[in-house]
């Protein structure tokens, strides 16, 4: 009978512990998944390239939800374009494509991961003029 009561108490213990622990454990975890950062992008921020057809390739560390998410380019003419754009091969990929002229450009990226978080960010490249054939 002791020994019943011995492991019923130790068993109480360790659920309380449990209680304890897990939310503080998960409280810890929680801020590593909380946003969806841009892991890397095409063009690269600040990259100088050629004008005329420019694909955007925008990846991040988690899948987004690109139904709830949008990019809006901001170009020499320093007004706001909402870019269209399409989920990418992997869950964690944004494709755009743009006939762009040159001159200096902002990506503004508003995404929204998964778990619900809403992330924005933006990225500056520079596209200049394709000089004439040889």
């Amino acid at each position: 009978m002791d020994f019943l009561r011995h492991w019923l108490q130790e068993t109480r213990m360790r659920h309380r512990y449990i209680a304890w622990i897990a939310p503080a454990l998960l409280s810890l975890a929680s801020p590593a998944f909380a946003h969806a950062i841009l892991l890397d992008s095409q063009p690269a921020f600040g990259a100088s390239l050629h004008s005329g057809h420019v694909e955007l390739r925008l990846r991040y560390n988690s899948r987004i939800d690109a139904a709830r998410s949008r990019l809006v380019l901001t170009g020499p003419d320093h007004a706001p374009h909402v870019l269209p754009f399409a989920a990418g091969p992997t869950p964690d990929l944004l494709l755009a494509a743009a006939e762009l002229a040159p001159g200096a450009y902002v990506l503004r990226w508003q995404v929204l991961a998964v778990d619900g978080h809403i992330t924005r960010g933006d990225m500056a490249f520079t596209l200049t003029a394709v000089g004439p054939a040889p």
